[in-house]
């Protein structure tokens, strides 16, 4: 429907594969799991060890069960969202452990703020699903603390949400979990309500937890999420084309697995690769090589015929400050513009994905907002072109108290509620708040509105036994 960039031409993208198929057959990539070489050792696929080498005929036929759109279903059937084709669908961040206060202090992140971003989520226009690991609460048991999450994506919110993966137990807990919410497994079963975020090993490896997750996932017939993060000059080649052909080789053979386990179950191809800054050895998430591969990446997706996912508003910067803002606006923009399907990290990331922060999840949510409104199209109809009004008004008139103009101008362009278009005096006497003063503002009126959906008590309580139960 949109025109969007593409920094890959179409004989570009068939070397890209070639050389990803060539490396999935001469070198092959490890799973280090049993049940994992099992299936594909029963599926006639050539395993040495713990190595698996894809032949391109054998890959193909499981990519071709893979839908290339799917429903992903809400509690509130009314929150459902459609993952592929022109869809997008907006997820904040995920796997941070710090929180970033008003004041620019760093600390551990607690139960309390993960439950406040659940909130957050709820009561947002533009964010349509919540994710487990928002933040990494430091007063939960580690390795229990997903439970704690997973019953607050539930019950304080009724959106879709990302799951958890960080193991093959978390991933049962989640299918669990979800199954009371939907009144029985049986009722999940190849119907989508949660997403695994399945992370490779990269170079060319799967850990245990991983594949764990991953099996778990599909054979349930929920989503994968299979992406990677892969450092440019580190973890993957320092060229973008090598590193896009090794991430595709590892990205191809997770989505392999998964319709082994269990054809037509639904996949996201994806990832946050990037860059390194060559001068420290850092991540560079803010660097603009990270929207090329996520252009690239998106051009992919499409070529196999698989929903893609993106990543968002990302920054190195660890505060929201204007280095904060030229990198989330530049890499949001970027991944949506490429036609991605799910965003992830789109509202609330600082600092390399290590932090995260109430005030930038609202700066976040405002650039969401407005590239929402920069995709709608404009429907271009007889009516509103308007031809009458523009005669009415003639030469050398105005529109602005014109019946249409007061008819249709609180619903015709984006209204923000967080920037600032007064001019300077009125700024001035109003008190002169910066944008961080007023997301403070919006933040605390958004959690004093908060109103907790509705939930069947005896679900509730379902889930706070099985977390209970599983703590103890």
């Amino acid at each position: 429907m949109y025109e969007r960039m593409h920094i890959l031409t179409e004989a570009d993208m068939d070397r890209i594969h070639a050389a990803s198929q060539e490396i999935l057959k001469d070198i092959g990539i490890n799973f280090l799991d049993h049940e994992a070489i099992e299936i594909f050792k029963h599926h006639g696929f050539k395993v040495d060890g713990a190595t698996v080498h894809l032949e391109e005929k054998q890959m193909q036929q499981a990519l071709s069960t893979a839908p290339a759109e799917f429903e992903l279903s809400a509690r509130n059937p009314e929150r459902n969202v459609i993952v592929g084709g022109n869809h997008l669908v907006l997820a904040p961040g995920y796997g941070a452990s710090l929180m970033i206060d008003q004041d620019g202090s760093q600390r551990n992140g607690v139960m309390g703020d993960y439950d406040n971003f659940c909130r957050l989520v709820q009561t947002s226009k533009v964010v349509d699903m919540s994710t487990c690991l928002m933040i990494d609460p430091s007063d939960r048991p580690p390795g229990k603390s997903h439970l704690d999450m997973l019953k607050s994506n539930l019950t304080l919110c009724d959106k879709p949400f990302i799951g958890s993966s960080t193991s093959r137990e978390a991933a049962l807990d989640a299918m669990e979990m979800a199954g009371i919410a939907w009144g029985g497994k049986d009722q999940i079963q190849d119907k989508p309500v949660t997403v695994g975020m399945i992370s490779s090993l990269s170079p060319l490896q799967y850990s245990s937890e991983m594949i764990g997750a991953m099996i778990e996932y599909a054979r349930h017939g929920q989503v994968n999420m299979i992406g990677l993060l892969m450092m440019a000059g580190t973890t993957g080649p320092v060229t973008l084309p090598g590193l896009l052909a090794l991430q595709n080789a590892e990205m191809l053979a997770g989505i392999v697995l998964s319709q082994l386990v269990n054809p037509g179950a639904p996949v996201i191809y994806g990832s946050s690769s990037t860059a390194t800054d060559m001068r420290t050895g850092s991540l560079a998430i803010g660097a603009p090589e990270l929207s090329m591969i996520q252009n690239a990446t998106a051009q992919m997706a499409k070529y196999y015929k698989l929903p893609c996912r993106g990543s968002g508003a990302l920054t190195d910067a660890h505060c929201p400050d204007m280095q904060a803002g030229i990198e989330s606006a530049l890499a949001l923009n970027a991944t949506i513009m490429s036609g991605a399907n799910l965003i992830l990290h789109a509202c609330g990331i600082l600092g390399s994905y290590q932090s995260m922060s109430f005030q930038k999840f609202l700066a976040d949510e405002e650039i969401c907002g407005m590239m929402r409104r920069m995709l709608k199209p404009l429907e271009v109809t007889q009516e509103r072109l308007d031809l009458d009004t523009i005669k009415s008004v003639g030469i050398g008139n105005e529109f602005l108290t014109h019946p249409d103009t007061l008819a249709h101008c609180r619903t015709e362009f984006y209204q923000s509620n967080v920037m600032n278009r007064e001019d300077y005096t009125t700024w001035r006497e109003k008190g002169g708040l910066k944008m961080s003063d007023r997301m403070l503002e919006i933040y605390e009126n958004r959690l004093q509105a908060y109103v907790q959906p509705d939930i069947d008590p005896g679900i509730e309580k379902d889930l706070e036994r099985y977390v209970r139960l599983k703590t103890n």
